[in-house]
This record gives C-alpha cells, sequence and structure tokens, in this order.
C-alpha cells in the first residue's frame, strides 16, 4: 500500500510539472496576439489567427496521439512533446528577427504539437493514477499548477514585451523583446526531457480487452462538444482583454496585460478551490484549506499589477464569492459545472451591456469560473469508461480543444466589424451550451 501510494505522489509530482509547463505555453500564445498585432500591423480577426495556428494542432494530432500513446507509452509521448515545444520555441528566433508572421504561426504550430502529446498523455495518467471518484479532485490540483503558469505568462507578456513602449511608433522594439521569453522556455523543457527520461514513472498497465468505440457513447461525444465551447471561449476572452480593455478603457498595453493576468489568475484560485472542494475531505478541512488560496488570490492580485493592494484585495473578495458559490454545487461536478457555466454566460452578457469598472470586473470574474470547466467536463465525458478506451476518448476529446482556434477569429471578426463589447457575446452562448451538458449531456446512456 504504502508502494502504491509513493507511485502515485512521484507521478502526480511529475504530471504537475508538466501542466505547468503546457499552462505557460498555451497562455503566453493567447496573449502574444496582442503584441503581434502591434507588430505586424493586423486586424483583431488576423491577430487572432495566431492562436489559431496553436490550437489547430490539436485537430491534426489529438487522435494520432491517442495511438502514438498506445504504441510509446505515456512516458515516451511526454518526451517527444518536450522536444517538439523546444524545437518550436526557438524558431520564434528568426521568426522575430526577420520579422515574419508565417514563421511565427509555423513556430507555434510546432509548440502546439509538443503541448498536444502532453495534454493527451497527461490527463488520462492522473485520472488513472487513483479511484474514479476522486479523478476530479486530482484534475483540479493538477489544472491548479497548470494555472499558476497561465497568470505567469500574461505578466511576463506586460513586462518583458510590452514594459515602457508606445504603439505604434514602437513596434519593431516589441519584435526584438518577443525572443527570450521563448529562448528560455525552450531550454527549460529540454532540461525536463531529460530528467522525466530518467524517472522512474509509474507504469500505466492498458486492459488487454476488446475495445469498443468511444463514439457509441452520447456523453463523450457530447463532452467533447463543450471543450470545443468551453476552451473556444476561455481563449477568446483571454485574447481580446488587452486590445478590449486598450481600446474601450484606456489603459496602456502593459496594464492590460496585467488585468490579463488576474483573469488567469482566477483560473488559478477557483482550480486550488476545486482541488479539494471535489475530494472526500472533511467540510471543516476544506474551509480551513480555503484560508491559505483566499491569501493566494491577495498576493497573486497585487504582484501581478505592481503591488496594487487595492486590486489584490478585490480580486480576493471576487474569489471568496466564488468559493461561496462553489458550496452550492455540494462537490458534485455536474451540479457544480451547471452552476459556473450559467455564472460566466452572465459575466460575458455583463462585460457587453456595461462599461467602466463593471465590465472590467465582469470579464476578469470569468477568469475564476472558468476554473473546474475543463477537468469536470473531462472526468464527466470519461465516466464510465475502461481504462483500455480513456486513450481513445482523450484523443477525441483532446481534438475537439479545436475551438481555440475556432471561436477566438469569430470573435476578432466580430470585434472588428461591430466593436469588442458584441464580440463577448459569443462565448456567452458557448457557456449557455455546456450548462446544457451539465445539465443533461453528461448522463451515461
Amino acid at each position: 500500500m504504502k508502494e502504491k501510494h509513493n507511485s502515485m505522489a512521484i507521478g502526480l509530482t511529475a504530471f504537475g510539472a508538466i501542466f505547468f509547463i503546457f499552462g505557460f505555453a498555451t497562455t503566453f500564445i493567447v496573449t502574444l496576439s496582442a503584441p503581434v498585432k502591434e507588430i505586424f500591423k493586423l486586424s483583431e480577426f488576423s491577430a487572432q489567427l495566431l492562436t489559431s495556428a496553436f490550437f489547430l494542432a490539436y485537430l491534426i494530432m489529438s487522435i494520432p496521439t491517442g495511438k502514438i500513446i498506445d504504441r510509446f507509452g505515456y512516458k515516451g509521448t511526454v518526451i517527444a512533446g518536450l522536444v517538439l515545444m523546444s524545437l518550436g520555441s526557438f524558431i520564434y528566433i528568426p521568426a522575430s528577427s526577420l520579422p515574419s508572421f508565417g514563421l511565427f504561426l509555423a513556430a507555434t504550430f510546432i509548440l502546439a504539437v509538443g503541448v498536444v502529446f502532453l495534454q493527451v498523455a497527461a490527463n488520462p495518467y492522473v485520472i488513472a493514477l487513483g479511484s474514479e471518484s476522486t479523478a476530479s479532485g486530482r484534475l483540479n490540483l493538477t489544472q491548479a499548477l497548470n494555472s499558476i503558469a497561465t497568470m505567469i505568462a500574461p505578466w511576463l507578456i506586460a513586462v518583458a514585451i510590452f514594459k515602457g513602449l508606445q504603439f505604434p511608433e514602437d513596434a519593431a522594439v516589441a519584435a526584438e523583446r518577443v525572443p527570450m521569453p521563448f529562448i528560455i522556455m525552450g531550454l527549460l523543457v529540454l532540461l525536463v526531457a531529460v530528467v522525466i527520461f530518467f524517472l522512474k514513472l509509474p507504469v500505466i498497465t492498458v486492459e488487454k480487452t476488446e475495445k469498443k468505440s468511444v463514439w457509441q457513447y452520447p456523453h463523450v461525444l457530447l463532452g467533447a462538444l463543450a471543450i470545443f465551447v468551453y476552451v473556444g471561449a476561455e481563449v477568446g476572452n483571454a485574447g481580446l482583454i488587452v486590445n478590449y480593455l486598450k481600446n474601450s478603457a484606456g489603459f496602456t498595453a502593459e496594464e492590460a496585460s496585467t488585468y490579463a493576468a488576474i483573469y488567469w489568475g482566477g483560473a488559478m484560485i477557483g482550480r486550488f478551490f476545486g482541488s479539494f472542494m471535489f475530494s472526500d475531505m472533511s467540510i471543516n478541512k476544506k474551509l480551513t484549506y480555503a484560508i491559505p488560496v483566499l491569501i493566494l488570490a491577495v498576493i497573486s492580485g497585487s504582484f501581478v499589477t505592481n503591488w496594487s493592494w487595492n486590486i489584490g484585495f478585490v480580486f480576493m473578495l471576487v474569489a471568496l464569492v466564488n468559493f461561496g458559490i462553489m458550496q452550492l454545487g455540494k462537490g458534485q461536478a455536474a451540479r457544480t459545472l451547471a452552476i459556473f457555466a450559467l455564472i460566466a454566460a452572465l459575466l460575458d452578457i455583463a462585460t457587453s451591456l456595461s462599461t467602466g469598472q463593471i465590465a472590467l470586473w465582469s470579464i476578469i470574474s470569468i477568469g475564476l469560473f472558468n476554473s473546474i470547466m475543463f477537468p469536470n467536463i473531462f472526468s464527466l465525458a470519461v465516466s464510465n469508461l475502461s481504462k483500455a478506451e480513456l486513450s481513445g476518448a482523450s484523443g477525441l476529446i483532446n481534438t475537439l480543444i479545436f475551438g481555440g482556434a475556432v471561436i477566438p477569429p469569430i470573435m476578432g471578426a466580430i470585434a472588428d466589424s461591430a466593436g469588442y463589447t458584441w464580440a463577448f457575446l459569443v462565448p456567452a452562448i458557448c457557456y449557455l451550451y455546456i450548462f446544457y451538458y451539465a445539465v443533461k449531456g453528461h448522463k451515461i446512456r
């Protein structure tokens, strides 16, 4: 028993690091669309094609990655993913030096293929490390680690690329600043690949039984569609935040990027809440664990806004409301998902219909309600499947992360033609579908 617990701890630690890596890369690319828009003088639609290049990899590679896992195992797939991420990172050096938008798109796609390898391997691995009843809690924990990275990435863009610049006159300087974060990331992922190679990870065995096609399970198919609209809504909101705040609220690019960091920080805080709210621990322990998470909200919100404690405390109050609403879910994945999806839809609508501080905090607060969506949708979508069916289901579900390539350009086109506020009605519709999936679509039949 002790050996089993040690094995699970090693596995969770290793894959916690993996979630951090691909979380950082994903959010960095999504937020990078703002400086890329300035560097190449693009429309909002064209700038969002950078995000599309990233998420296109999920459409092309997710299902083949499931088969690669069957052939070479989880560990081999993870190492290959890390190497591809490093290669894509280094291509940004010539892409920025020229500069070439085409090379930006190519580098983004190659890096994204590496992320797909990691993501398809990681989610079923975390589920298989323990019992199905606590799978949602483990996924929320690893997603929380993922979200620490997603909060750091927009802040890094603010301080490493946007700091002190005025556009459009400083576009060339912004291009010169782009490669350094990618060089650092490329070297780090190579180092992690070496460590993973020598690390003895628990081996997940696949049942040698006749596989049934996951296409016969409506809850898997509808769950995959829920992932499509969720990812599209999440990155669509995030991709437009910087330029929305610049154009509608008069923020500088640097200031707007710090608020984008708070949006992603909300996902981090909410996932830390979810890591114990969906566990078997007592309510007293859950309330005890909530205190350090709320303190983290104050510190992180203040840190990314150059130690503005007022903003940090407002962020903490919004997080406290989020935690209170989470209690209504009673620790049930579907019930909590339904509540959060409905609130996220209302917040996007509020962003469209309001201005000033109300619009600012309504769009930022969506991050908190995005928090538990991916792990809860994923765990509901693979519920009642055998281990032999997990890789195929994960491949299908992760393919539909392709929503991140579709929804942001649609929002960008609407922003170009009708204004940014109307663009936020698109993710509101996405969240309403997730509400349907949580109420009815996830039921096994």
